[in-house]
C-alpha cells in the first residue's frame, strides 16, 4: 500500500514550541533558543505591512510575486527573471531536486549539515551521498572528489547549520574551477546577513560570472518572518524557467509577500538584529570560556555547544528550567546542543540554567 522508500526518512524533528513545553511541564515562563529565530521579532514594517493586508486574504495571492520580484531584483542588481520565490527555502530545495535530478541521479551534500538536503531527496526518490565534515566545516575538496557519473546536484550550507561555520572565498573559488558541467551547485545562504568575516564568499560573483550555481536565501532569519514561510533563489535565467516549471501556483502568501516587501527596507530593524546578534554572541563566548565549555565558533546566529556529555539530558534538564535548546542527536552530536542567540535577558537565562543543570 505505501511507498517503502518513504520508510528510510526519518521525519524532520523542529524546536519545541513554547506553549507545548509551558503545559507539559506546566511553567508559566519559557524562551526559546532552539530554531535561530530573529530574537528581536519580525520586522515592525512587516507587521504593519500585514495589518494593511488582511482585508485581500479572501483573493489568491499574486502568483509570480511581482512587486516583491521587483524590488529584490533591484536591490540584489539581478534581473527578476533570476529571481524564484517559494514557500520557504524548503520548498525551493524540493523544486531544485525536482528540476535538475532524474530519478537515478546523485545528490551530494555533507554529512552534518541542514537535514532538509537529505529528507526532501530522499522524498523525492533521489539518491544522497552524504560527505563527513572536517574540523566542523563542509570538506569541498573532498566533496568534489567524490563526484561521480550520476552526480547532479551539491548542496552547501554556507554557513552551516548546525556548526556556524563556514566555507571561505578560496575554498568556493577552487571547488568550482573545474565542476563537471551537468552539475549544479546549490549555495544556502539563510543565515548570511549574520556573516561578518572578511573571508567569506560572495556567492552573487559566482552567478554573475555565468557558473552552474543557485543562491538561496530566506526571510526567516534576519527580518523575523520564519512563521510566514517565504524564501527565494536567485540564478541563470535557464534555470529558473527550469525551476519555475517545478513550482506549485500560489505558493506564496499574500501576507508573506507584502511583509518580505515590507522588510527589505527596514534597514533600521536589520541593523539593530545583527547588533544584538553580535554582542549576544560575544557575551555567549565570554560565558562559556568562563565555564571552561567548548563551543564552535559561530558565524551565524547560533552556537553549537559540545558539553562532552550526553547532551540530550541536559536538554531536557534544560526544558525544565523553561529553555527550550535544540538536542543535536539527530545530527549524530550526541555530546552537543545548539543555542540560538537570543535577547540580553535570554541569554543570561540561558546561562544561568545551564551553570545550574551541570553542577
Amino acid at each position: 500500500m505505501i511507498n517503502r522508500k518513504i520508510l528510510e526518512i526519518t521525519p524532520y524533528q523542529p524546536g519545541k514550541p513554547i506553549e507545548e513545553v509551558k503545559r507539559q511541564l506546566g511553567l508559566k515562563e519559557v524562551i526559546k533558543l532552539a530554531s535561530n529565530e530573529n530574537p528581536l521579532g519580525p520586522s515592525p514594517k512587516a507587521v504593519l505591512a500585514i495589518k494593511k493586508s488582511l482585508t485581500k486574504i479572501n483573493r489568491y495571492p499574486e502568483g509570480s510575486c511581482f512587486y516583491l520580484r521587483q524590488r529584490l531584483s533591484k536591490k540584489l542588481k539581478v534581473r527578476p527573471e533570476n529571481l524564484i520565490f517559494g514557500n520557504g527555502s524548503d520548498e525551493l530545495i524540493d523544486i531544485v531536486i525536482k528540476a535538475f535530478c532524474e530519478p537515478d541521479d546523485e545528490i551530494i551534500t555533507a554529512d552534518t549539515t541542514f537535514l532538509e538536503y537529505r529528507i526532501i531527496a530522499l522524498q523525492n526518490g533521489r539518491a544522497v551521498r552524504c560527505i563527513p565534515l572536517k574540523d566542523f566545516r563542509y570538506d569541498l575538496a573532498r566533496i568534489k572528489d567524490r563526484i561521480g557519473p550520476k552526480t547532479k546536484a551539491i548542496f552547501i550550507a554556507n554557513p552551516n547549520n548546525p556548526t556556524g561555520t563556514y566555507v571561505t572565498k578560496r575554498e568556493v573559488d577552487d571547488f568550482l574551477n573545474g565542476l563537471p558541467e551537468n552539475v549544479v551547485a546549490i549555495f544556502d545562504q539563510a543565515y548570511l546577513e549574520f556573516v561578518e568575516n572578511k573571508d567569506f564568499p560572495l556567492s552573487l560573483n559566482y552567478f554573475r560570472q555565468g557558473k552552474n550555481v543557485i543562491i538561496l536565501r530566506t526571510f526567516s532569519k534576519i527580518y523575523g518572518l520564519a512563521g510566514l514561510r517565504i524564501g527565494y533563489g536567485i540564478a541563470r535565467e535557464e534555470f529558473i524557467q527550469y525551476m519555475e516549471r517545478a513550482r506549485q501556483p500560489f505558493n506564496v502568501n499574500t501576507l508573506a509577500q507584502e511583509a518580505a516587501l515590507a522588510a527589505l527596507d527596514d534597514t533600521v530593524f536589520i541593523r539593530k538584529a545583527q547588533r544584538a546578534v553580535r554582542e549576544g554572541k560575544k557575551y555567549l563566548y565570554g560565558e562559556l570560556d568562563r565555564l571552561k565549555i567548548n563551543y564552535i565558533p559561530s558565524a551565524a546566529n547560533f552556537i553549537l555547544i559540545d558539553l562532552k556529555r550526553d547532551g540530550l539530558k541536559i536538554f531536557n534538564k534544560l526544558l525544565k528550567e523553561g529553555v527550550i535548546v535544540r538536542d543535536m542527536q539527530q545530527y549524530g552530536l550526541n555530546n552537543f546542543i545548539r543555542v540560538t542567540i537570543g535577547r540580553e535577558k535570554e541569554n543570561k537565562k540561558f546561562v544561568a540554567a545551564l551553570k545550574k543543570v551541570l553542577s
